[in-house]
């Protein structure tokens, strides 16, 4: 049983006589269904057709990237802006933010120095970025991921 390229029946052919109509318009006899009775053969472009089949099955995944942004407790406010810009560029972009803060020496006793910084932050960015991760410590570094809304 041989179907033609644009879908139309030939009917049962010789395998000689089909592949002899594949070869004329320049396209593959391949055989669709092989446990039919008769088998059935369809006249196509194989490339074309694995090409199809294969771009079919790949998924459009968007990468979403996890920057980070490195602040101190005692932050001036030109560093601040700067950092904090540059956090909502990555943002805009569509890439997640990770901010993290090291504390150095004696610094560690004051955590609350750092947890000040953290609100502000958390406060200038609730209109364009969601919390994923909330404030919390790892060692001797403080750490907070914001995502894009």
């Amino acid at each position: 049983m041989v179907i033609d390229s644009d879908g139309t029946q030939l009917g049962a052919l010789d395998v000689n006589k089909a592949r002899a109509l594949a070869v004329e318009q320049d396209l593959d006899l391949v055989e669709v269904s092989p446990t039919a009775r008769p088998p059935v053969c369809k006249i196509m472009d194989y490339g074309k057709y694995c090409y199809q089949q294969a771009k079919k099955h790949t998924t459009k995944h968007k990468t979403i990237t996890i920057k980070e942004v490195k602040v101190r407790p005692r932050i001036s406010d030109h560093d601040y802006d700067f950092k904090m810009k540059n956090t909502m560029k990555f943002l805009e972009h569509g890439d997640k933010v990770k901010i993290s803060m090291q504390f150095r020496g004696r610094e560690i006793v004051h955590k609350e120095i750092g947890r000040k910084v953290f609100d502000r932050i958390i406060a200038d960015f609730t209109e364009t970025a969601n919390v994923e991760q909330m404030v919390k410590m790892e060692g001797n570094r403080m750490i907070m991921i914001l995502g894009p809304k």
